[in-house]
């Protein structure tokens, strides 16, 4: 076959493609939603790196696809579907953003707290981060959450050709991108971590070549001051290895024993515990532990109850859903999804987001039996 013919296979996904969005243009329903769900995966991700927010990034995809929905009659076909819902998604985020304070974690907020700190109401009025189930950015059908989906397309090609090589969705990421202006951010993953080219990047936003190029160097500044110097600490890893899950497995173990002596020997010296909503949060092995030994003490007035474990996975991290069963208390109750990174053996960092309702996103049970 000549460099000019064309593969049989590829006329018969256009033709069908062009004769979907024929019909979703007449007001078919089932053949507008045939076009835009195998985008839903990775415009979710785009609105959460935006947002910060797992709750709204739900909220915005739906609100670029009913966007989308109404104006699929415009829809000239001079940019391809997918760059048409990233600039209706991208909008939607800008709007969402307007005016709004960023996400934050406890330790953005004060210094850490001693172990016989009194442990205030929760926050309820920060815009906290909010965690990201792996399984909602796996490839449909995939092995692996942290792999790029197919191959990595040049630098300089179209949008539609560039599958995402960096998986930047660690929470210090995150953090770091929550410092840039909003229409800042859009441009940074999009230039950066999407890999658009500059041209196709501003007639998404509606902005010039020049004012890209700008707001990018102005956010790479930003992020280099912001993130951790270590890149570990935002690039994520690989599939964990086997110490990573005999330390996760030990941890889960000794959690649901009540065990402070063998959670000693998993912690690292420096480690740092946060549990947003509450702004209290612990820096260092000894902090922690002091902490664990009152709250794990059915003799002391800070007992919290016995725990159980079940292992998933965030932000391209390991992750643990707690669930707690306090004193009277018949089942095991939905506590929170901690998300834990591991460096040399030892847990380094456990952010343990206490919301129950973020339950569901990771197909976890609400509740376990006694």
């Amino acid at each position: 076959m000549d460099a000019a013919s064309t593969d049989p296979q590829q006329e018969i996904g256009q033709d069908t493609s062009a004769s979907a969005l024929a019909a979703a243009r007449g007001g078919d329903e089932a053949a507008f939603a045939a076009l835009v769900e195998p985008h839903r995966r990775e415009l979710r991700v785009h609105c959460y790196r935006m947002l910060g927010s797992f709750d709204e990034a739900e909220d915005l995809v739906q609100e670029t696809f009913l966007r989308a929905w109404k104006g699929i009659s415009d829809f000239a076909g001079r940019s391809s579907l997918r760059a048409w819902l990233y600039r209706i998604a991208s909008n939607a985020c800008l709007d969402a953003l307007d005016g709004r304070a960023r996400r934050v974690l406890p330790h953005h907020l004060s210094g850490p707290s001693d172990a016989g700190e009194a442990l205030l109401p929760p926050r309820t009025d920060v815009p906290w981060l909010q965690p990201f189930p792996d399984r909602l950015r796996d490839p449909v059908g995939g092995t692996s959450p942290i792999e790029p989906v197919g191959p990595v397309a040049p630098r300089d090609a179209e949008p539609d050709a560039i599958v995402e090589a960096k998986e930047t969705l660690e929470l210090a990421f995150l953090a770091a991108i929550q410092h840039l202006p909003p229409r800042q951010r859009a441009v940074f993953l999009l230039r950066d971590v999407l890999g658009w080219p500059a041209k196709q990047a501003a007639e998404l936003l509606e902005s010039s070549l020049a004012g890209v190029n700008s707001a990018l160097q102005r956010a790479r500044a930003t992020m280099r001051e912001q993130l951790p110097e270590r890149r570990s600490e935002w690039v994520a890893p690989q599939e964990p290895s086997a110490e990573e899950r005999a330390v996760l497995r030990r941890y889960m173990l000794a959690v649901e024993r009540a065990d402070v002596a063998a959670v000693a020997e998993l912690l690292a010296e420096d480690v740092r515990t946060t549990m947003p909503p509450w702004t209290l949060w612990m820096q260092g092995r000894d902090t922690v532990l002091a902490a664990l030994t009152e709250s794990w003490n059915p003799e002391s007035p800070a007992y919290v109850g016995r725990f159980r474990m079940l292992a998933t996975r965030a932000n391209g991290r390991p992750a643990l859903a707690t669930y707690v069963r306090g004193d009277g208390e018949s089942a095991f109750r939905a506590l929170a999804i901690g998300v834990v990174r591991i460096e040399g053996g030892r847990i380094a960092e456990i952010t343990a987001f206490h919301d129950s309702g973020l339950f569901p996103a990771f197909e976890l049970p609400g509740e376990l039996a006694a």
